[in-house]
């Protein structure tokens, strides 16, 4: 790494250099065919058309009642596959490009709420989705903005900013006993606005011991102050859910409780201080109908701290640099009581010309233990014409091993003290084509090249499942998007991704995570309004997972859209395929939802 840091930031001084030259040329570059707004994978907001790297955005306040779940919301990405345990969103994993859970970074607003304990964790979103206005999907390595666990991609939850006073209110009830209430309310002001939002859902489940009860509440308080605008965010979660063959052949049970608070602060027009707390508790059970038997109480807490600021070079390039700190801690029955801090230090130069862009960054990250890594990255993109655009991409990704990797231990696991930080290098080269206003088509290859990858292994059987390195893991796909409106209020959306992963990384070995990915996964998304002010919504996700053949998955949403009162229908695998996204934990089959939304006070829109 040392060698790459003597190249790499001669390399991005020069081209500083340069660009602070062409800077002073009348700016000139190509009108973005899209004005979709992509924060994730570069340090300043850009246009879908100025972005250099592979970045899905999914607008959460459109057709807000055509999802149950964010789960639901990200599997309309074909590269991103979810790895679902229990209904209602009660425990779900990330995996995206055929990496493993764990090497999916969770962000709320740019910052961190990845889970010390274990990944299984990174999805108790603290934030009802009613609370947020996107979510966003980066492909490949994320570690120079983001540090560590972005190995295979980044997912961030932005929160809403409310534009009037309002109060909005759900219920509704479902197949398996389901019953769902929620409210949103906000108030907004001259130079200030406050969204309070809450959600809670239960279930009796669909098989015995898969029961469930999710709560969730936030509130977002955002006022504007000489130095620029402020924000606070309180947010909590408690989940509780029969967890039958969750981790093994036993009727388990599990609830945890989360906590997240964040204060963010512009300090000028360049520079803006943000800070995050989040403590997590998990109470494990094995055995639901014996809890003496064998049982796990963890509480982990973590924190990040970041300053970064921006210099602006001519009109369209910019140099982004920052400091950030983070730490987490754990107190656990099972894995004892542990802690760790890092700190870390970036450089990225976001270059824009007539036609091409180039971003290139540096991170040092320095970690407690004597650790250290450098995570660089290199993108760049140039438009053929004015609707065609070519890019590519290489970064560095990493990720230290959770508490449960290091010390966890059970009747069937065993955790490694000794295991080496993972870390991949991504490479990426694909094409954009935005033909007008109306269809969107995006081609990507991928390939990524993994060193000493975090699995749980075993020789067979009979044997524990033990947590190990594995070296020699490559991955290697193609992903396709199309986006299309026909007409005014009628959109079409189709998405496949091809994973081919190298085996022999294995050696003989049975893997636990690493080879659940999908060799193919394919999305079919229709949305219409055939009649005035309802909303007609099919999707179709067809997945084939690696050595299991391919399922089907159909889901309906009907909902009103205008008015005050919004009655809709959600109908979940109307094809009532049986399937499991985790080896040995089978999903629900055919289950209908139905309710109304009501709201109260002035419409956004």
């Amino acid at each position: 790494m040392m060698a790459l840091m003597k190249i790499f930031w001669p390399l991005l001084y020069g081209l500083v250099c340069v660009s602070q030259v062409l800077a002073q040329e009348p700016p000139q570059a190509v009108t973005p065919a899209k004005t979709t707004v992509v924060v994730l994978g570069n340090p300043a907001p850009v246009t879908l058309g100025e972005s250099n790297r592979s970045v899905v955005i999914m607008d959460t306040q459109e057709h807000p009642r055509a999802f149950q779940t964010v789960e639901d919301r990200l599997r309309t990405d074909a590269s991103t596959y979810i790895e679902q345990r229990g209904a209602g969103g009660a425990q779900a994993d990330i995996s995206i490009r055929g990496t493993s859970f764990e090497q999916t970074l969770v962000l709320v607003n740019g910052l961190r709420i990845n889970d010390a304990q274990t990944s299984h964790h990174n999805l108790d979103l603290p934030v009802p989705m009613d609370g947020m206005s996107a979510i966003e999907v980066l492909h490949g390595a994320g570690s120079t903005l983001y540090g560590s666990d972005a190995i295979g991609g980044v997912v961030d939850f932005v929160t809403a900013t409310p534009e009037t006073t309002a109060l909005r209110l759900r219920t509704g009830v479902g197949s398996f006993g389901e019953n769902d209430q929620a409210f949103t309310g906000s108030i907004t002001g001259k130079k200030w606005s406050e969204l309070v939002s809450g959600e809670r859902n239960f279930s009796t489940g669909f098989i015995p011991d898969r029961d469930y009860r999710n709560e969730n509440g936030s509130s977002e308080t955002r006022w504007k102050t000489p130095l620029g605008e402020s924000d606070i965010l309180l947010a909590g979660s408690d989940r509780a859910f029969g967890a039958d063959q969750f981790y093994g052949n036993y009727n388990s049970w599990e609830r945890t409780k989360g906590w997240f608070a964040s204060i963010r602060q512009e300090l000028g027009d360049k520079t803006n201080a943000a800070f995050g707390y989040r403590r997590h508790t998990d109470n494990f059970v094995l055995l639901r109908n014996d809890p003496a038997f064998y049982a796990n109480q963890h509480v982990d807490q973590s924190w990040q701290g970041a300053l970064r600021r921006s210099e602006h070079l001519g009109a369209k390039s910019s140099i982004f640099y920052g400091l950030e700190g983070d730490g987490d801690s754990i107190q656990s029955n099972n894995l004892g009581k542990h802690a760790r801090n890092w700190g870390a230090g970036y450089l990225d130069a976001d270059l824009q010309w007539k036609r091409a862009s180039l971003t290139a960054g540096l991170r040092q990250e320095i970690i407690s233990g004597g650790y250290h890594v450098t995570t660089p990255t290199l993108a760049g993109s140039y438009w053929l014409g004015s609707s065609v655009k070519v890019r590519a991409a290489l970064g560095y990704g990493f990720r230290l091993p959770t508490y449960t990797d290091l010390y966890y231990s059970d009747p069937t696991t065993i955790g490694n003290a000794n295991l080496k930080p993972e870390s991949a290098w991504n490479y990426e080269a694909g094409a954009d084509w935005f033909v007008g206003s109306t269809s969107y088509l995006s081609l990507t290859g991928f390939y990524s090249r993994q060193h000493d990858t975090i699995d749980y292994v075993r020789p067979n059987a009979d044997s524990l499942w033990q947590a190990s390195n594995l070296t020699g893991l490559r991955y290697a796909g193609v992903e396709s998007a199309w986006t299309w409106h026909p007409m005014h209020g009628e959109q079409l959306k189709l998405a496949w991704t091809f994973l081919s992963g190298a085996q022999q990384a294995l050696h003989g070995l049975q893997s636990e995570y690493v080879f659940n990915y999908p060799v193919n996964n394919a999305v079919f998304e229709w949305t219409a309004e055939p009649v005035r002010g309802y909303m007609l919504q099919n999707r179709v996700g067809i997945t084939q997972r690696y050595q299991t053949d391919a399922y089907p998955v159909w889901n309906v949403a009907i909902a009103r859209e205008r008015g005050r009162i919004h009655p809709y229908l959600q109908m979940s695998n109307l094809s009532n395929t049986g399937y499991q996204e985790i080896i040995d934990v089978p999903m629900p089959g055919r289950s209908f939802t139905g309710g109304v939304d009501v709201l109260l006070g002035k419409q956004a829109r």
